[in-house]
């Protein structure tokens, strides 16, 4: 059983097993030397039985002690700040309908597909993609996704995967 008891200098809640009352220890929120208190006796002894009853003792039982809530304890205590802290939970951004009625300038969507950037053999999807983002400007880009799409060849008659970005901004 366990015996709970506050440390006296700093009222850290502290739960040591009932065995160790009276011994002294160190606080391990504070680090002062503490005395673990005596139990006081709660079961009082059972009458003697009259002469040719059976000995039986009868220990009256806490239901609370037996109940599974019983069986984890947890001694918790809330700390207490001295000013108040960052908000937790950050504002959520607006969406993008919102975002374009507060501005002056419409949403637009740029797809940029890596076919169209191969100039006589050389490909120059890198430089492309960075010279629109460049264009556009860091404040006004909302959203860059990657897309992967199917075209047929004209010259070899297959389907080929091929890949973009799709570029989501104000302006």
């Amino acid at each position: 059983m366990d015996l709970v008891f506050n440390c006296p200098n700093c009222e850290q809640e502290l739960a040591v097993d009932s065995t160790a009352a009276g011994a002294e220890f160190d606080c391990p929120n504070c680090k002062e030397r503490i005395t673990v208190p005596e139990v006081s006796p709660t079961l009082t002894q059972a009458a003697p039985p009259a002469a040719g009853e059976p000995h039986l003792q009868v220990n009256p039982v806490n239901p609370i002690s037996t109940s599974a809530a019983a069986k984890e304890e947890k001694h918790l205590k809330v700390p207490i700040l001295a000013k108040t802290g960052d908000s937790l939970i950050g504002k959520a951004l607006a969406p993008m309908e919102v975002a374009a009625k507060e501005s002056d300038k419409k949403i637009r969507v740029k797809t940029i597909r890596h076919t169209d950037c191969i100039e006589v053999g050389h490909d120059r999807f890198d430089e492309f993609v960075s010279t629109f983002l460049g264009k556009v400007g860091q404040e006004h880009i909302i959203t860059i996704s990657p897309i992967n799409y199917t075209n047929l060849d004209i010259g070899t008659q297959k389907l080929m995967t091929e890949y973009g970005v799709l570029i989501v901004y104000k302006g």
